[in-house]
């Protein structure tokens, strides 16, 4: 069998775990149209089966926070997970979806990788939002640098050409181990991924600079032949950002608590009850206590 690991780097909110969904065909990622939704590397298995004609391939697609400009500890420990990244794959997936005139983000993150010896793919994502001139502009571009082994175009939203995308990066692997077993399509625990969707819907739900400053911490998880018992924490940095996630009469948390469970629960296939609590940790995204504990901070730090 080949084996290898697939970075997917790019700048917050191009579609980085919108692809690796797609590629995996099931949620493991949360996604939202809100910047630095991802805070940790979620890695996604991808196995092709061997058959007689073939050996068959598995890949571990590895999705990183976006690349950016850090205003506070928690954006600087997420900027040196994804780049931590480079270290450990195989290949590169660089993604982008517009124009490299648009912001100093793409070239950020360019001259980052431009002078590895890895092997580096551009993807040019959401290619269904883009006219034919303005995609053609931007792979005539990147082609010019030099610095890519492919250049690809794909809507991870729509599926389309993600295939080529798999099949691009399958090319990059060699003869090694099946590292996961072959029905498994993430290594997280049940436990991470019930806290990223809750905190999906908290992203979903909440509006302007609440939703950065949230975190979720599992503290009971109870798991019966029918039914999961789960107590989570939420915590925010402000007083009056507690009122705002709670709501009126607490209508604003029992919105986000229905939405998740019922995630949840067809995650887990079990019935699930799940309370929630608010509290405040104030300006806990400036505290590497608070970030190490909450698992924002790469091992490898």
């Amino acid at each position: 069998m080949k084996s290898g690991f697939v970075g997917i780097i790019g700048r917050p909110n191009v579609g980085k775990s919108t692809l690796l969904n797609c590629i995996l065909g099931e949620k493991i990622a949360i996604t939202t149209d809100k910047p630095q939704t991802t805070r940790n590397s979620i890695r996604g298995i991808y196995t092709r089966p061997a058959t007689e004609e073939d050996e068959g391939c598995q890949l571990v697609f590895i999705d990183t926070p976006g690349i950016h400009k850090a205003h506070n500890k928690l954006g600087s420990a997420m900027t040196q997970m994804a780049v931590n990244t480079f270290k450990e794959v195989d290949v590169i997936l660089f993604l982008v979806d517009s124009a490299p005139d648009k912001g100093k983000g793409d070239k950020f993150i360019l001259d980052m990788i431009k002078d590895l010896e890895t092997p580096k793919l551009l993807i040019i994502n959401k290619i269904d939002k883009m006219e034919p001139d303005a995609f053609k502009a931007t792979y005539d571009y990147y082609d010019g640098l030099g610095v890519f082994d492919g250049i690809y175009g794909t809507s991870a939203l729509n599926g389309m050409r993600v295939d080529e995308v798999v099949a691009a990066a399958e090319r990059f692997a060699e003869e090694g181990p099946m590292y996961f077993p072959e029905d498994m399509i993430t290594d997280h625990p049940e436990r991470f991924l019930v806290s990223e969707i809750i905190r999906e819907k908290l992203l979903l739900y909440l509006q302007d600079e609440v939703p950065h400053g949230v975190a979720v911490e599992i503290e009971s998880y109870k798991e019966g032949e029918t039914l999961t018992e789960i107590g989570a924490v939420v915590y925010c940095e402000r007083k009056s950002h507690k009122g705002i996630i709670l709501g009126k009469q607490g209508h604003t948390i029992k919105g986000i608590s229905m939405s998740a469970r019922k995630e949840i629960e067809a995650l887990l296939g079990t019935h699930v009850y799940l309370r929630l609590w608010v509290k405040v940790k104030e300006n806990w995204r400036d505290s590497d206590v608070a970030i190490a504990n909450f698992g924002y901070a790469d091992s490898d730090n």
